[in-house]
């Protein structure tokens, strides 16, 4: 009655104890490689699943780049529209978090392993990096559009597909979700790089 048996870092097999203390440090197997997926009762073949689950992958590493250009932008944000500026990229951060989460668990639902390590994101992301420093204004504002048509021209091809091969759920996320998004924060943020007078025509 000693418990499951635990490796240590040592490669040492002991028995879970019995007591509070935490057993740390432990290692294990993987138990599913990036890339494959599970066979779950969703109705829907492997090879769907496979592609759904690549391309869903995609657009989750660019929308976590994405989520952290906003709250780059959010914080560097300076001139005579901070104020403005700092709480809409900050909100649309916020947003982009929601869909990180959905996406992943998407992939997770089809059986796949959503990409979740920082390190691994950067490695698959389509997004260009920016400049560690500071850009002028305008500059990040035009960069989070690109990164924006970035994601919604993958999205259309990817939801297009998707309904091709019946996978209803991932068209559904897709259009709904991340695409009406996408669209409405790309039109908040267009329309701050109109060159229009505020008081006389």
């Amino acid at each position: 009655m000693g418990g499951s048996a635990l490796v240590t870092k040592s490669g040492d097999r002991k028995h879970a104890p019995t007591g509070s203390q935490p057993w740390l440090h432990q290692t294990g197997a993987e138990i599913q490689q990036f890339g494959t997926v599970r066979q779950f009762p969703v109705g829907l073949s492997h090879d769907t699943r496979m592609y759904s689950c690549e391309r869903l992958n995609q657009v989750l590493a660019d929308t976590q780049i994405l989520y952290g250009l906003y709250k780059k932008h959010h914080w560097l944000m300076r001139g005579p529209t901070f104020y403005q500026l700092h709480l809409l990229l900050d909100k649309h951060a916020g947003e982009q978090v929601a869909l990180i989460d959905t996406i992943a668990e998407r992939i997770q639902t089809l059986g796949g392993i959503a990409v979740g390590d920082p390190r691994h994101v950067a490695e698959i992301t389509t997004v260009p990096r920016p400049p560690d420093g500071a850009e002028e204004v305008p500059a990040m504002i035009s960069r989070l559009l690109e990164a924006h048509e970035t994601i919604l021209n993958s999205c259309h091809d990817a939801a297009a597909r998707a309904d091709e091969m019946g996978d209803d759920g991932t068209n559904d996320l897709l259009v709904s979700e991340v695409i009406r998004t996408g669209e409405l924060q790309a039109w908040f943020l267009a329309e701050h790089l109109v060159d229009t007078p505020l008081v006389r025509a």
